[in-house]
C-alpha cells in the first residue's frame, strides 16, 4: 500500500528542514534539498514502523496545500 503525505521544506542556515504537514512529528534536516527529502522518507518509514509496533493509529496523508495571494 502506498500512502502520500505532504512535505514542507524550509531553508535554514545549515541546509533544509523538512516536515510533514499531516504528521508534524516527522521532521528532519539535510545539507541539500535532495538529502532532506531522503531523510524525510526515512523518518516517515521509521515513524510508521514505531506506530505500528505500539498499536497507534497512523495519521492519514493527502492534505491539500495552496498559495493564498493578498494585496498589501
Amino acid at each position: 500500500m502506498i500512502s502520500t503525505y505532504t512535505a514542507k521544506y524550509s531553508k535554514i542556515p545549515t541546509g533544509y528542514m523538512g516536515q510533514l504537514v499531516e504528521w508534524p512529528e516527522v521532521v528532519t534536516e539535510g545539507a541539500t534539498l535532495e538529502e532532506c527529502r531522503e531523510y524525510l522518507r526515512d523518518a516517515l518509514r521509521e515513524m510508521i514502523a514505531a506506530y505500528r509496533q505500539e498499536g497507534k493509529e497512523i495519521p492519514v496523508g493527502g492534505a491539500l496545500l495552496e498559495q493564498v495571494a493578498v494585496e498589501e
